[in-house]
């Protein structure tokens, strides 16, 4: 079967867990559901207070009215003080939880129905808590490592777009007649310069087109597919995603199984987590393994995306009984792993974009003055 078609079949094991869609393409980039509004700091701080008041021994819908009153987001105001009714009608937290399961997550969902069985709300809020709280951090940490060389591009694009449309069309008239004379740069950048500004609308239509036909594109299974594959094939961009997303999903995998998920849904959810859909693929496949009878770490094929490190890890924790706990020691490594490699990524970036933007604007520099130097050297012969 083709990679495509494995990405195609993924979504039948999520049927089991529960029939709530998807978050939206704009809720997976940015943190806020479309159709519920709150964000994970939202969830976050419900799951720290809730945790608080349940050891506190206040009742569940007592805890959750309480919290509604205080929430400012009120759409997710709103999906507290209906999960009470749920509950006060006769359902658990974690089916509750599955009505908004956009907004929390099965991991979330999982987590809540297994503190259910053996009794440890409180203790599994708290380390939900601890989950959401690292995985914003994770995302902030990403986001703010790619701020400043956004920043760089940014005004590079824009003194370019000066020099080009308001700067050099000055040096028009000096050079008028003189055409013959002018160094290939000038005549190139002149060019480009002469076609910006008569034509700006249009470069301005085509940018947008560009970027939201890469949008819709990579909304499609076939563009999600090459996307996520780009991401981890560009020398740069490979170390640090593959860092964050073996960390997310030993992460969520070791929270899981600590938590008494049964491995099957555990893998799931650990699936649904990992944020590409190529990593998505690989734990189906291993799902897939597991629930024909072999162990997590033979069920990976002849080129897993994990590390031969994390495999081995994984198996000596299947056969000293402490799986969970060697998957949570190899998610922490990871996690390190990840903010080294932000650290050398950004330290990367910043003086290539900065060679970058200097080599640009001293092209168009040289372009500039290289013809003045050589007309004046001509009208002193």
């Amino acid at each position: 079967m083709s990679a495509v078609g494995i990405i195609d079949r993924m979504t039948a094991p999520e049927s089991r867990i529960s029939s709530v869609p998807r978050q939206s393409f704009l809720s997976q980039i940015s943190g806020f559901s479309v159709e519920f509004g709150p964000s994970r700091k939202d969830v976050l701080n419900f799951t720290s207070q809730m945790a608080v008041m349940i050891k506190a021994g206040m009742s569940l819908p007592e805890s959750m009215e309480s919290i509604a009153i205080q929430c400012d987001n009120k759409k997710f105001r709103k999906i507290i003080l209906d999960m009470v009714k749920r509950i006060e009608g006769g359902e658990s937290f974690s089916q509750a939880l599955s009505r908004y399961a956009g907004v929390f997550g099965q991991l979330y969902i999982n987590m809540v129905a297994a503190a259910e069985l053996s009794g440890s709300l409180s203790m599994m809020l708290r380390k939900l808590a601890d989950y959401i709280d690292e995985e914003l951090q994770t995302r902030s940490q990403v986001i703010g490592a790619m701020v400043y060389p956004a920043i760089i591009a940014f005004m590079a694009v824009s003194c370019t777009t000066f020099l080009l449309i308001f700067v050099l069309p000055r040096f028009t008239a000096i050079f008028a007649g003189k055409e013959h004379l002018l160094p290939k740069p000038t005549v190139i950048i002149m060019a480009i310069s002469s076609f910006l500004k008569h034509y700006w609308p249009g470069v301005l239509a085509g940018i947008a087109v560009a970027i939201g036909c890469f949008i819709y594109g990579i909304r499609t299974k076939t563009g999600r597919f090459w996307w996520d594959r780009i991401k981890l094939t560009l020398p740069l961009m490979k170390t640090l995603c593959s860092s964050l997303y073996i960390a997310r999903s030993l992460h969520a995998m070791g929270v899981l199984v600590n938590a008494g998920v049964p491995i099957l849904d555990t893998l799931v959810v650990t699936a649904q987590v990992s944020g590409n859909v190529h990593y998505k693929a690989m734990w189906y496949n291993v799902h897939t393994s597991v629930k024909q009878g072999k162990k997590i770490s033979q069920s990976f094929g002849p080129k897993p995306l994990l590390p031969s490190s994390a495999i081995q890890m994984i198996r000596s924790g299947e056969e000293s009984g402490s799986l969970g706990q060697v998957l949570e020691d190899v998610s922490e490594f990871y996690s390190r792993q990840l903010k080294t490699t932000i650290k050398l990524v950004t330290s990367m970036i910043e003086p290539i974009m900065i060679i970058m933007m200097g080599l640009l604007v001293g092209f168009i520099a040289m372009a500039i003055i290289l013809p003045i130097f050589k007309m004046s050297t001509m009208m002193g012969h």
